[in-house]
């Protein structure tokens, strides 16, 4: 009899703990009994019945998955190694929840092909290079796709990402010598711009110096010139006052002559002036 108690208060403590369910705060969980929907489980302690319920657990937290490499032909005929990440996540409301697991069959993998078929759609119409410069329209146009084809499914798409659109690599190799050739022309160009600059700012050396060079010469001849002016200016005061004593003594030279006598008061011009030209230096007094 005792075993017998004991064994049926173990059995109930099993089928007690078989039931226990916690539901963590990043999910949420659909409980079913006997295969039909009964209710809806928030984040907490939960106990079902062991056997005939049966508890799903879904992660309403953002989750990512990778669309995988694919290649794609291209609007101009080359084949593009295409990759892209989706961000979503699964609603935490009840009908959401019911959604993503009632609506859809594996949403993960379904997102996934879903992504990979869009991708072909969008990029089949671009030209690779168009394709390489419209990245942002490329993910606009995938969520916008996702979004809408996900939406009964209880789900939102965060965002998308494409992580590589990797030409052929002899597309590749074209396209990186096409690149080094233009970053060669633009360094030639910057070189040839500095050295115009460096040559502008010695002509402009040249010229100012020159510009110098000039000033000094006009200054120097005008110094000349003005020196030259002061020289003639005495040269002429001193002519003209010699030419006065030179008549002065023509004069006197025509007198004697003819041995003519006549008195020179002292202190007159004529003696001064016979005294410069005999050398004699009148006696002082």
């Amino acid at each position: 009899m005792d075993y017998t108690m004991f064994y049926i208060i173990g059995g109930v403590l099993l089928i007690f703990a078989l039931g226990v369910k916690i539901v963590r705060p990043t999910h949420r969980a659909l409980i079913e009994r006997l295969g039909k929907y009964k209710t809806f489980a928030n984040p907490g302690f939960h106990w079902i019945i062991p056997f005939i319920d049966k508890m799903y657990i879904v992660n309403t937290t953002e989750q990512m998955v990778d669309a995988q490499a694919q290649e794609i032909i291209t609007n101009d005929n080359l084949n593009a190694s295409v990759d892209a990440q989706v961000y979503f996540r699964v609603i935490g409301t009840e009908e959401s929840v019911k959604s993503s697991q009632y609506n859809v069959d594996r949403y993960q993998w379904q997102i996934v092909n879903l992504a990979r078929t869009t991708l072909r759609n969008i990029i089949g119409t671009l030209t690779l290079k168009s394709a390489n410069s419209e990245r942002g329209k490329i993910n606009a146009e995938l969520h916008r796709t996702l979004t809408e084809e996900t939406k009964s499914w209880g789900i939102e798409v965060i965002r998308t990402e494409l992580k590589q659109i990797d030409p052929p690599s002899d597309v590749q190799e074209t396209m990186n010598k096409v690149v080094k050739a233009e970053n060669e022309k633009i360094a030639a160009i910057d070189y040839a711009t500095a050295r115009e600059t460096v040559a502008d700012g010695e002509k402009r050396a040249r010229i100012k110096e020159a510009e110098g060079s000039r000033q000094a010469n006009i200054l120097a001849a005008e110094g000349e010139a003005m020196a030259i002016k002061m020289v003639n200016e005495a040269a002429e005061e001193f002519f003209i006052g010699n030419a006065q004593v030179l008549r002065k003594l023509e004069a006197v030279e025509k007198a004697l002559q003819h041995n003519t006598k006549f008195i020179v008061p002292q202190g007159s011009d004529l003696v001064n002036v016979l005294s410069e030209m005999a050398g004699i230096v009148p006696l002082k007094k």
